[in-house]
Formats: structure tokens, sequence, C-alpha cells
């Protein structure tokens, strides 16, 4: 008998008839052998409409409150999922991340799992109970409840999984895999069978709105095997067919895996440029500008240090576009008068876009032929920045869509 986890999203659960065939689907894989537990997030639209009644009552809400409040979400879908479940037939039991409990820190709206206690959920277990886990959510050392940040539900399952070492985490969503990239832009899009952990970990950031980085990586530090699959299927289709579908997240010594040059084109229009102009060139200076944004729990994406003219030199770098406004007022009131930079400019017009795959490592010429393709189409490249197997470029942003067109074409990703 094996363990598996389950993880739904909430287009998942966004129904008491989709949630009741989640059930039928949990039931179908309980009844075939296997240790069942359940993470699921809150019903489609629900956090949104919590966090919503909080700004009507006040633009600057309590951290601490918003968690408070954004956690009931997942606590009626865990109930609600237990109901049905019990409809099947089935002997359930929800709990709360802090009943588990799934112990954080204490950085609120965007906590991170410390450790998970497993007594309760395995106890559970042995006793033939589906346990369903709040995801999204935990506890702090103070007893607060904290949440993850958006896509937290992901990250939960996989830390779950983790803790218990079960066989394989599902990650159910309303998409049937990882495409090459988003279909709704590049309708030749291909559905990938298998993609390594590295690769997913590199979309995950760039973007890819599949799966939540933080879940990726903690799959990968713990050579967990991960699955993504679609929810909107015949919750009653073949458990051998269901088991094999969607995208596998896989290691990249598995030995039947086809590596292709370039596995996927993804982009990320959330981004927001900050430059800090005439900065003096000397040791230190990074950090003296990115050192308080850090302290103000942003953020940086890419960074860009220009070369140095008679002593001065300009510094830019990337933000969540929702952080522009947060990261600016660090800037102007700390960074700027201490270095006595000459000025401050941003832009939120811009967006990310990158391509990603591990045979980068063994072939040349990858970033020639990206750049290459994006000048036939007149796009202008403001920021690059690199790693083993990726590369990304930061362009205006209403360049993004022809931009990922043009480069799935130029690599052949829709054959």
């Amino acid at each position: 008998m094996s363990l598996i986890v389950h993880k739904y999203g909430g287009t998942s659960m966004a129904s008491t008839e989709r949630i009741q065939n989640v059930a039928k689907r949990v039931a179908k894989w309980q009844r075939a052998g296997h240790q069942m537990v359940v993470v699921p997030s809150a019903m489609s639209g629900e956090t949104n409409r919590l966090l919503g009644l909080a700004k009507e009552i006040t633009d600057n809400p309590d951290p601490r409150e918003l968690d408070q409040i954004a956690a009931t979400g997942e606590q009626v879908s865990v109930g609600l999922l237990s109901l049905a479940l019990h409809k099947q037939g089935v002997k359930a039991k929800s709990y709360t991340g802090w009943q588990v409990p799934v112990r954080t820190d204490s950085a609120f709206t965007k906590a991170r799992i410390e450790s998970i206690d497993d007594a309760r959920v395995r106890q559970d277990l042995d006793n033939g109970y589906v346990v369903i886990v709040t995801g999204f959510q935990g506890i702090d050392p103070s007893g607060s409840i904290t949440t993850l940040g958006r896509g937290g539900s992901d990250t939960s399952a996989v830390a779950v999984a983790a803790a218990l070492g079960a066989e394989e985490c599902l990650i159910y969503t309303d998409v049937d895999g990882v495409y090459t990239t988003d279909p709704r832009i590049v309708a030749e899009a291909k559905r990938l069978e298998r993609v390594t952990f590295e690769e997913m970990l590199e979309m995950a950031s760039l973007g890819s709105k599949v799966l939540q980085i933080r879940s990726v990586e903690f799959a990968g530090k713990y050579k967990l095997k991960t699955r993504v699959l679609s929810s909107l299927t015949d919750p009653d289709m073949n458990l051998a067919q269901e088991a094999q579908s969607g995208t596998l997240i896989t290691y990249e010594e598995d030995e039947i895996m086809e590596q292709a040059v370039i596995s996927g084109i993804a982009f990320n229009r959330d981004e927001a440029k900050i430059t800090v102009a005439g900065v003096p060139d000397k040791p230190g200076i990074a950090y003296k500008i990115l050192g308080p944004v850090a302290a103000a729990n942003i953020d940086v994406d890419m960074i860009i240090q220009n070369a140095s003219h008679d002593g001065m030199t300009d510094f830019s770098f990337t933000v969540h576009r929702n952080e522009l406004k947060k990261a600016l007022e660090v800037i102007q009131g700390k960074v700027q008068p201490e270095i006595q930079a000459r000025e401050i400019s941003s832009a939120a017009d811009i967006c990310k876009v990158s391509v990603v795959g591990i045979g980068m490592r063994s072939h040349v010429g990858i970033a020639s032929q990206m750049f290459e393709t994006l000048s036939k189409e007149g796009i202008n490249i403001q920021m690059i920045s690199t790693s083993e197997i990726k590369i990304s470029v930061v362009i205006d942003d209403k360049y993004m869509e022809l931009a990922v067109r043009a480069l799935h074409k130029a690599f052949g990703l829709e054959a």
C-alpha cells in the first residue's frame, strides 16, 4: 500500500458539484489500496473575496489579521470535501494547518514552512481515514495563523508529501500538464510528458503559473516524484491511465527522458524595473542599494550594473510589479540620501521572457538565436540574465506575446 498526496486547486474546488467529483476521484484511489492525504485550496475566487472585505475596511490592513481572514477559505474547503467523502462511504477527517500542525516562521502573508508534525496524520491513515489538510496556511511560534502567499497550497501539498515520505504528489489543476508555453498565446504549444525539476524550477520562477516556485524547490530538495494533471477529467477514469497522464516532474539523470535543447518559453508580466542612476562605483554599493530592499521583505529578480564612467555607475533591478511602490519608498527614503544617487526612475510597462532547457548545457548558440529572433521582430532588449539552463530578457510589455510566439517557432517547440 503506497501513500499518495493529492492537491486540488481553487478551480477544482469551485462548486459543490466539483468538490463531489474530487471526492469520487479520491475515493477511487483509496479503494485501489492507497493511503490518501488531500490538500485542497479555497474555492475559486474565495480568497480574493475575503481579502477584498478587508480592503473595504482599511487600505492598509495588518498582515496578521489578513492571514486570520484568508485562512478561513481553505477551512471551508476541507470541511466540504470531508462531507463529500463521507457521502461516498469513505472515512475522512479534515484538519487546518495549525491542527496538524504545520509550523512556519512569522512572515505574515508570505510565511515559510519550518516543520510538519506528522504524528496525527499517520495515526489517522493507519486507522483507514482519508486525511484532508488545508493548504496555504500554518502556525507561527507565537500561535498565530500564517499563510504562505499566493499558490501556497502547492507548497503545502509537496511539504506534507515530503514529511510523510509519500510515493508521489499529484497536483490537480485546470490544465492537463506543463506546456512548452501558454496555449492561450501560442495555439501550437505542446504538453510535455516529462520535465526536470531544474527546468520546472526555472519556469515557475519565470512566471509559469502551473506550479508555485517553493513547491518545486521542496519537490527537488526531497526528490519527491511530482505530477501535474487535470482535475476536469472524468473522476471515474481508469486509475492506471490517470496515474500516467499529465506531466511528470523528474530528474535529469532519468535515462529514458529525451532532452530537447529548449523545453519551453516562459514569461512574466508582473515585473517592474527600478534604476538608481549616478551612484559611486565602489565596493559595497550593491549592498547599500539592495540591503534595505531585502530588509523590507521585497524579492529582487534581475540585476544589472553598468560600466563605470568617472567613478560613477547606474544600477538597475526588477521587482514584482505589486511591490514597486514599496520598493521605491525604500530607495527614495533610505537609499538615495545615503549614497547620494543622482536620479531614481522606474518602469512598470515591462515584462520578462525566457527560454528554458537543460539542453543548453551541451548546445552553443542559444543566446545568439534568441537575440536574432527578437531583433528580426524589432524588439529591443533592456536587460539580460542567464543561468546554465535559461536565458531571460526584459522587454516592453507590449511586445510580450509577439516575442513568445516568435521564440516558440524559432526553437521548433511546436514540433
